[in-house]
């Protein structure tokens, strides 16, 4: 059974339904009980398949679901039922179920740490944020997992002292000086599982780079190990164009694939790994490949972070935290809205965090004192 929260609209009248923790099977009951439609495929993936217009138009709709370009315009009310648990007003049962457990945290970049922004090159973290995460990194083990090249992500981000798994995991490499968290020996990670591709990816840039001139707006980001088209600033009744000239591109290179995330095509090597592999990794890499003893957290926003959220499902381990003002499917335990609650989550763990070690040293003093007695 593959474990999910499923939200279903109805087509008439906007009212909306969830499903939670159901399988694949009855998925498609709850869809037919409310006549309205959901998509299952959470991971984002497009393949290429024949059907000339039908292929277009899925592509088209799978590139709305991922990046919509209207607000909701459910009620107030209305919205209250599709979310998942807000992680602001749970968060004193996160720390419950982390009881006993190390607390390793894994954050998404942009949407996540950073606002979206129409220039990908301009997507920076506020100086808060940055001092928010570089004390978080104090208290738990902390990794960066992104889509964006690591050497473009830790220009933004900055702090040498944590994990980063750029490429959408493709490559990961440990602090710079060592961390204070590894056991034993694992201690200067570093990671490529697609070093081959890297030729194949600089080769498809430059001609992506070419083919999509004629579409204003949109650029194409060599991310090392995969290659990004983004179309934040492309007009909407551009986007099957735009997708049918990039698959007309990757079709040739069948070592390839397009997976989306928000208002972006990603060509990535068909290797499987992912955010959901790159977690794993980092866990082996700290010594809790397969502890009990780990609670992982997987804060993100965009659907290649569903691969992550369905590691910790399937692990029955920690929590996944979807950033998402919209509703959604995903596999995430609890929601946030926006950088901004992403941040005060962060600064509340801390803090508990904090004071627990104050309860421990006054408990330990306490008790050398009764026995100095």
């Amino acid at each position: 059974m593959t474990l999910k929260n499923v939200i279903v609209s109805h087509p008439e009248s906007g009212a909306v339904t969830v499903f939670a923790a159901v399988s694949d099977e009855s998925v498609a009951e709850a869809v037919a009980g409310v006549g309205g439609c959901v998509s299952l495929d959470i991971s984002g993936e497009l393949r290429h398949r024949a059907g000339g217009a039908a292929t277009m138009n899925s592509w088209v709709e799978s590139m709305r679901a991922c990046s919509p370009t209207r607000k909701s315009s459910l009620s107030k009310d209305n919205q209250l039922a599709w979310k998942l648990p807000s992680a602001l007003e749970k968060l004193d049962e996160i720390i419950r179920a982390s009881e006993g457990k190390k607390i390793v945290m894994f954050l998404d970049y942009d949407g996540t740490l950073s606002p979206i922004v129409d220039d990908p090159d301009r997507a920076f973290m506020s100086n808060s944020m940055r001092a928010t995460v570089r004390k978080l990194a104090t208290y738990f083990p902390t990794a960066i997992v992104s889509g964006r090249s690591r050497a473009k992500v830790y220009n933004f981000v900055r702090l040498a002292e944590l994990y980063y798994a750029g490429s959408h995991g493709m490559d990961i490499k440990g602090p710079s000086k060592g961390s204070k968290y590894a056991k034993g020996e694992q201690t200067g990670v570093l990671f490529q599982p697609a070093s081959e591709f890297l030729p194949m990816i600089d080769e498809v840039h430059k001609i992506l780079s070419e083919k999509i001139k004629s579409f204003p707006g949109a650029t194409v980001e060599n991310n090392k190990f995969c290659a990004s088209v983004h179309f934040r600033c492309v007009e909407e009744k551009e986007w099957g164009e735009l997708a049918k000239e990039v698959g007309s591109v990757v079709k040739q290179y069948p070592k390839l694939r397009i997976s989306q995330g928000r208002k972006v095509l990603e060509i990535r090597p068909i290797i499987k790994w992912d955010k959901g592999k790159a977690l794993e990794f980092l866990l082996q890499s700290l010594g809790y490949a397969n502890s009990n003893d780990v609670f992982p957290v997987y804060i993100g926003d965009d659907r290649t972070d569903e691969d992550a959220f369905k590691v910790l499902r399937e692990r029955g381990q920690g929590s996944g935290i979807l950033v998402t003002q919209t509703p959604k499917d995903t596999h995430a335990s609890y929601s946030l809205q926006d950088p901004s609650e992403v941040m005060v989550f962060l600064r509340r763990l801390v803090e508990w965090r904090k004071m627990a070690r104050r309860r421990q040293c006054r408990l330990r003093r306490e008790i050398e004192q009764m026995k100095a007695k």
